[in-house]
Parts: structure tokens; C-alpha cells; sequence
């Protein structure tokens, strides 16, 4: 039997071949000795749209409740968000999200959720690793059969994050923006909460299809080419909403159908949280692969900056312990103080749907606004399949020190906190990375504009390759 590994968000892999009834068995086993020796005894389990979602959600709750443990479940598919904010309202010991998150669609995955209603830290998840069994002792049952246990409860996580969401935020103003509003839900969890929140908006993908079209939902510039047509083509449209497949991930378009990236929307929540809603205090938290121009901004503030390891569950673990005013990813996950200490992409969407209500600007607007504090850059990343042997060639010649040059360009600098990332000077930096959850060697750069950042993209696997 193989062994099960959790890479940068959680376990993730192809369903029917690793993803199975029996392997999910496995997982929920471990993760419910690991409860019992933690004192834990209540979890909260939830699943977005993938296929199997139900029924992977079945198994999980059948180990646990094998084990003594009481499950609270949504019957219906949540973003992962819900689960976090339904493991806090419920004091639960753990959530677990049947989610790949922005994998394709032939991925499903299992994340855990400390008490906290953030990512489980990195100790905990290699404590659940280490119990998982080669074989688990536990039975498949469904819902209806785990109900006799008297262990099992439905919770309307959906409802609870509503009222959540409506005790936090001035609904009225923020809703008065709804017609100017195309949101595409990538087929993913956030369709249900995005429709009841913003009835009259243009909607792209809110139907269920655990097939996403053949389509990553990942909320990036290439996977959204229609919601930035429909925004060009209808002047009534001034922004656009995307979310991943779990909606914890956000991406938005401009008035001009051009994507805003997460770089950008960090920067804004950066801004909106500390000039105009006044929260002076807390760090600053983001991944190695976002721009240096949120730290420049957070040091104008005078704000701590802090860089993790890519993967959101180094910045919860700091979260979880200390103020922090934002945190992010490059990916398009972003948490903010006043919330659970989770990416939550419906959440950062209102925050920014407010930020304009607010001052009466269009998001081009407010971004020329932060342009003018930290200057202008562009940003891109692409992704390159290759076989192991090749990826890993790669990475041991960056291991040891053999790039000196990306094509002309001199390499000033490195830095290999998670990847090598690599620095050109001039606020221009390239950086190389293989993915923690798909075969897939990472390629990422910041520089002046895009053209130069896809003429140093371009360098740069053309270097590699030649290795």
C-alpha cells in the first residue's frame, strides 16, 4: 500500500487511482487517532463540487465515527471557508474539506482545519501522516446507515457563513454594486453564496458540473477568458469576481476586462485596511513568490513584514498566534484581521467590493492610487510540465548554485527559502519552483511590464532547459 503524503495544501490526487473509497478510509483513520491523542472528539466535514464528494465525504465520517468521533456535515457542498468558520462557531477539534482546491478536474483532495478555523499547522498534518495505516479497520457506510450511530449531525455550514458575512459587513452598500458585477464561480462551491449575496449580477459558471468544462479552477488570467470578454464587451460592467473551486482563492478583472492578481489585490487590502478602516497595528504575511512591493508598502506604514514557504498553512501558523493585518499568496489566497485566519475568497471579494463603495472609484482607480506609493510592475507565471527526471535535474543544478546567468541577464542574488528565486535587480526577479501538489515545474517573474516579464520568463526556461 502506499504511502499517503500531504504536499503544500493538503493530500491530493487523481481520483480512481489514488483517490479511493479505501484510501480515504486510510486518511480519516489516521486523522482520528491523531483527534484521540489531541483529546479532540468532534470534527467538522464538508466537500465542494468535485464527483465523489458525498461519498468521500462518507467515508471520512465513517472512520471517524468508527472511532468515537462526533461529525458534524453539511449535506450540500460548501466552500472550504465554511468549514473553517463552522470548526470556530462549533468549537470543533478539526475540519476536514473534501476539496483539490484549483486542481484539475480529475483531482480530489483532503484538507485539515485546526481548532483556530484556519489551516492546520505543519506539525500537526506530519503528526496525522505518521498514524495513517496501510490498512484501515474501518467500513464504508453512507449517511442514512452512519445516522443509527447517533454520532452523526447536519449543519447548514452555507447559512452560518451567511449570517456571518451579514453581521460583518454594511450588505446594503456593497450590494448597490451588484449590476455592475460578472462573477464566475469556475463551477466551484462559491456559486450558491455569490448568487444569494448578488442576485443581479451577470453569473458565468454558477451551475453544477464536477467536470469544470475540462478546466483547472484555478482563478487566473488564462482560465478566465470568457469573464474578461464579457466584461470588455458590455459597458454596464465596471468588475469581475472569480473563484477557485473551493472558493478560497479570488482573482478580478477591472473595468477594462484586464486581470487584477492577487499581488495587486494584496496590495489594495494593505491600503484599505490600514488608511481607511485604521487598523495601524499587526505584521504583514506573505509567500515567497509575491511582489516585494507589498513589503515596500508595508514598510511606508511601518509594518513588520514577514516571507513564508508557499503554502498558506505557514501564514495561518502565524495567524493563529499574533496579529496580522494581511496575509497572502501569489495564488490568489488572502486573509485579513477581523476574519478566521483563512483564505477566503468571497470574504476578500466583499472587502474590496466595500473599498469602492466606499471612496467611489473604480478598481483602476485605486490601483493607480497604490501605483503611485510603490510604482508600477507586472507579474506572470507559467507552468511547465516535464518528466521527473528532467524537473529534478533542474532543481539540483539551482541547488547548487550552477545558474549564474538567466540568458544575458546576471543573477544578483538568490534566494532559496522555498524554490529559487532568483534576483535581477531593477525590482525584477524570476523564480523556480516545482509544485507541492502537481507534477509540474513552477516559473515565476516580476518585472516593469509584460513584456519584460515574458521575455525573462522565456530566459529563463531556455537556461534551465539547456541544463
Amino acid at each position: 500500500m502506499n504511502q499517503i503524503k500531504f504536499g503544500t495544501d493538503g493530500w491530493r490526487a487523481i481520483i480512481a487511482k489514488e483517490y479511493t473509497v479505501d484510501n480515504v478510509l486510510r486518511v480519516s483513520e489516521g486523522t482520528a487517532k491523531w483527534m484521540t491523542k489531541a483529546e479532540h472528539d468532534s470534527v467538522v466535514i464538508g466537500y465542494d463540487c468535485r464527483f465523489g464528494g458525498t461519498m468521500f465525504a462518507e467515508a471520512a465520517s465513517s472512520a471517524l465515527i468508527d472511532h468515537g468521533i462526533t461529525v458534524h456535515v453539511d449535506k450540500n457542498f460548501v466552500t472550504t471557508p465554511m468549514v473553517s468558520l463552522g470548526v470556530l462557531k462549533l468549537s470543533a477539534g478539526l475540519g476536514i474539506v473534501i476539496t483539490a482546491s484549483h486542481n484539475p478536474p480529475s483531482y480530489n483532495g483532503y484538507k485539515l482545519k485546526a481548532s483556530y478555523g484556519g489551516p492546520s499547522i505543519p506539525a500537526d498534518i506530519a503528526a496525522v501522516e505518521a498514524l495513517i495505516p496501510e490498512t484501515s479497520t474501518s467500513s464504508y457506510r453512507d449517511f442514512k446507515e452512519l445516522e443509527k450511530t447517533g454520532r452523526l449531525h447536519y449543519v447548514d455550514l452555507e447559512q452560518m457563513y451567511l449570517d456571518h458575512i451579514r453581521a460583518s459587513f454594511d450588505m446594503q452598500l456593497i450590494q448597490s454594486q451588484q449590476q455592475s458585477m460578472a462573477y464566475d464561480a469556475m463551477y466551484g462551491a462559491g456559486q450558491n453564496v455569490m448568487k444569494k449575496l448578488f442576485p443581479k449580477a451577470t453569473l458565468l459558471h454558477c451551475d453544477y458540473n464536477p467536470s469544470f468544462l475540462g478546466t483547472a479552477p484555478e482563478p487566473i488570467d488564462r482560465n478566465l477568458r470568457e469573464l474578461s470578454k464579457t466584461i470588455a464587451a458590455d459597458s454596464s460592467l465596471t468588475f469581475g469576481i472569480a473563484h477557485d473551486g473551493d472558493a478560497d482563492r479570488i482573482g478580478m478583472y477591472d473595468e477594462d476586462g484586464i486581470f487584477v492578481d492577487s499581488h495587486r489585490l494584496l496590495l489594495l487590502l494593505l491600503k484599505y485596511l490600514y488608511e481607511y478602516k485604521e487598523i495601524k497595528t499587526g505584521k504583514v504575511v506573505c509567500s515567497i513568490s509575491v511582489t516585494n512591493k507589498l513589503k515596500r508598502l508595508a514598510e511606508f506604514y511601518g509594518l513588520e513584514y514577514v516571507t513564508t514557504k508557499i503554502g498558506f498553512k505557514y501564514i495561518a501558523e502565524i495567524m493563529s498566534q499574533e496579529p496580522v493585518l494581511v496575509g497572502g499568496e501569489e495564488s490568489g489566497g488572502i486573509a485579513v484581521s477581523g476574519h478566521i485566519p483563512e483564505r477566503d475568497g468571497v470574504w476578500t471579494g466583499l472587502l474590496l467590493l466595500e473599498f469602492m463603495a466606499k471612496t467611489g472609484k473604480t478598481l483602476k482607480q485605486l490601483l493607480d492610487d497604490v501605483y503611485d506609493q510603490v510604482g508600477r510592475f507586472d507579474y506572470y507565471r507559467d507552468d511547465l510540465h516535464l518528466k521527473e527526471e528532467q524537473k529534478q535535474r533542474i532543481i539540483k543544478a539551482c541547488a547548487n548554485g550552477e545558474l549564474k546567468m538567466i540568458g544575458d541577464l546576471p543573477i544578483v542574488d538568490t534566494d532559496d527559502l522555498d524554490g529559487y528565486k532568483f534576483i535581477l535587480g531593477d525590482d525584477t526577479w524570476v523564480m523556480i519552483r516545482p509544485s507541492g501538489t502537481e507534477p509540474v515545474l513552477r516559473f515565476y517573474c516580476q518585472a516593469e511590464d509584460l513584456q519584460k516579464v515574458r521575455a525573462i520568463l522565456d530566459k529563463t526556461k531556455k537556461t534551465v532547459l539547456a541544463l
